[in-house]
């Protein structure tokens, strides 16, 4: 359908004289491709000028140190993407937060204590080694450690 549009729009109405009928005629094969590429490259360059920058920075580390930060930490709405990547309103929130004490030059450690009080170890996607999390870090190992005798005596 979309194809049909711009088919039709590619169409001139032309006319030889003004008693004679109206007709149609089509422009040609490599214009239409040429014509078509333009509307893409335009559509596509308005996207990119609508693009702003919604955490402005002084210090580019301020601005490393938060991308860094938000790509760690879990969006608890859509839990398995950090909030660097989602649009929920949670999202956006915890983004504004995470600004927020970036630009009070709080450290990387502090943040993640304070979401981590607030909202639990679930927020941040590697979560850290302690006594509760020893277990999910360790069982990897003990899980090939225990199956590896098996396959050996299968060969």
């Amino acid at each position: 359908m979309i194809v049909a549009r711009i088919k039709s729009a590619l169409w001139i109405v032309t006319a030889q004289a003004p008693f004679r009928k109206r007709r149609l005629v089509w422009i040609g094969k490599g214009a239409n491709l040429l014509l078509l590429w333009i509307l893409l490259i335009a559509i596509f360059c308005l996207n990119m000028a609508h693009a702003e920058n919604l955490h402005p920075f002084t210090a580019p580390d301020d601005a490393s140190r938060f991308q860094q930060l938000t790509k760690e930490i879990r969006c608890v709405v859509c839990q398995n993407q950090n909030i660097a990547d989602s649009n929920a309103p949670l999202a956006n929130d915890l983004r504004e937060k995470v600004y927020q004490m970036v630009l009070e030059k709080k450290s990387n450690k502090e943040i993640k204590e304070y979401l981590v009080k607030r909202y639990g170890e679930f927020i941040l996607l590697q979560p850290r080694l302690n006594k509760l999390t020893f277990f999910l870090w360790v069982f990897p190992f003990l899980a090939l450690a225990g199956i590896l005798p098996f396959l050996l005596r299968l060969k």
